[in-house]
């Protein structure tokens, strides 16, 4: 097995492993969101309840909260076409060092 494979497959277990010791490891930890932590903070801070500054756009137009599900689906589609944009660039990068190492 070459070098790189290796080291691929070990940073491919260290990652796996960092997303799933934590869940074992701290078996009655509660795993909040960021935005839960930061507006408890805040309020702390503030001495009251915590009030936003504006409400989101979409759900200004809508008059009403999104459903969990599209918060989701939006998530998702976003984060596609932000790993179809770096997938895009490794591509252009092996295929430009495969184009170079075949001229010499």
């Amino acid at each position: 097995m070459s070098k790189n494979k290796k080291l691929v497959i070990s940073l491919l277990v260290i990652a796996v492993l960092m997303a799933i010791l934590p869940l074992f490891m701290l078996k009655n930890a509660e795993f909040g969101g960021s935005d839960d932590a930061g507006s408890e903070v805040v309020s702390e801070i503030q001495g009251g309840e915590y009030e936003p500054w504006f409400e989101p756009i979409i759900e200004t137009a809508l008059g009403k909260e999104l459903p969990g599900e599209v918060e989701s689906l939006l998530f998702c589609v976003q984060t596609g076409i932000g790993v179809g944009i770096i997938a895009y660039y490794m591509g252009r990068f092996v295929e430009r060092k495969k184009h170079e190492d075949n001229k010499k």
